[in-house]
Order: structure tokens, then C-alpha cells, then sequence
């Protein structure tokens, strides 16, 4: 048995204005730091025996106080970056429906075969997630591993857990900072926890949906 710790990355001036992320390079914005800093002193007495994140800077970022904490190198794994959205990268929501209509209309159907041009389809971006929880815990079997990472990939693990299809918009929380607890026992991926952002309470911090 492996057991995980997955975390979405830190609020960002993009999550707050429900602007489309993907793989572009965003930092967190001042809440977002914070987050990361309650994040951390909250896990500080339970360090990990390897810690993990997307090699993207929101992630990066949210992992540094953890590593600090937990005196870990917080090792880049390009697997578990954010969902490519392709042309829609960079732009909000008004925009896109008012440049890209029927590509905002596409995308609501939440088809798991549907790439955006230039971008990657669900069926694809599980693929890759699954595949980088594969090789995790194939070199690290029996260790308890932290991962920080995004809310697209967190989605896929859900849905991975549960046995869920692609197709159709999200079903469960995924806060920023939330703290996530799964075991990957007999090629099977468990959860025990989910969405834990009690280190939160009293934290201005918006709805950050926006992957």
C-alpha cells in the first residue's frame, strides 16, 4: 500500500477573475500564499517520505513552505500539471463566449473525447494523470507520498477512485489548498479524506473554480 496526499495548488488572480489556466505559468496571488502558509503549518508535524509537484509555479509555489517544513526537496514531476486548454489558455469566461461561442458551447457539454484545438481531450489528460500515479507509486511502494498539483488532475483521480465516466462537469469540491488523503492498494486507488481546508477557516479567499 502507498498512501498520497494530494493537494491543489494556491489561489490565483486567475482563479478569482475565472480565467482558463491550463499549463500557462501563473503565480499565486497574496490569499494564495497564505494558503500555502496555513497549508504547511498544519502538515508540519506529519512529513511525507517524498514530496511532489507540478513542475507549474502556482504549484511550485504552494509547495515551498511544505518542503521547507518538512526539510524535503520538493521534486518537479511534469506529469501532474494542469489540463491543456489550448487556445483558451489566458482567457475569462466573458471573453470566451463572446470570441469563441461555439468552442465555449463545446465546452460545457463536458465530452470526455473533446480536445479544444491546440489543447487536450479528458480521455487524453487521464490518460497522462494515470499514468504519472502509475510510475509514482510503482518507485515508491509503501512510502507515504505528497503531491501538490491542480484541480483538473484531482477531478481525474476522483473519478479514477470511484469508477466515474469522463463524460460531464465535476462532482465533488476541490478547494484551493484543500488536503486530499488516498491509498493506492492492489492497483486500485482509495479515498480516505477529501476537500480538508479546515486550516482555512477565517481566510478571505474566493471561489476558485477556474481551473
Amino acid at each position: 500500500m502507498t498512501e498520497l496526499i494530494v493537494i491543489r495548488h494556491g489561489e490565483t488572480d486567475w482563479n478569482r477573475e475565472q480565467r482558463f489556466q491550463g499549463q500557462i505559468d501563473v503565480p499565486l496571488n497574496a490569499t494564495g500564499h497564505a494558503q500555502a502558509a496555513r497549508l504547511a503549518a498544519r502538515l508540519a508535524a506529519a512529513p511525507p517520505d517524498r514530496l511532489f509537484t507540478s513542475d507549474l509555479q502556482r504549484a511550485r509555489e504552494t509547495a515551498a513552505p511544505l518542503a521547507s517544513a518538512w526539510a524535503l526537496p520538493a521534486l518537479p514531476a511534469p506529469g501532474w500539471r494542469e489540463q491543456r486548454f489550448g487556445v483558451l489558455e489566458g482567457l475569462d469566461v466573458p471573453t470566451i463566449q463572446s470570441r469563441h461561442p461555439e468552442l465555449w458551447t463545446e465546452w460545457l457539454a463536458h465530452r470526455g473525447d473533446y480536445a479544444l484545438p491546440s489543447g487536450e481531450s479528458l480521455r487524453e489528460f487521464h490518460a497522462r494523470v494515470s499514468a504519472a500515479l502509475q510510475e509514482l507509486v510503482a518507485a515508491h511502494p509503501g512510502q507515504r507520498l505528497a503531491v501538490v498539483t491542480h484541480g483538473g488532475v484531482l477531478d481525474m483521480l476522483w473519478r479514477s477512485a470511484y469508477g466515474l465516466p469522463l463524460d460531464g462537469r465535476r462532482d465533488c469540491a476541490i478547494p484551493n489548498t484543500g488536503i486530499n488523503r488516498l491509498r493506492w492498494v492492489d492497483g486500485r486507488l482509495v479515498v480516505d479524506a477529501w476537500a480538508d481546508d479546515a486550516h482555512l477557516t477565517g481566510l478571505n479567499a474566493g471561489a476558485a473554480r477556474t481551473t
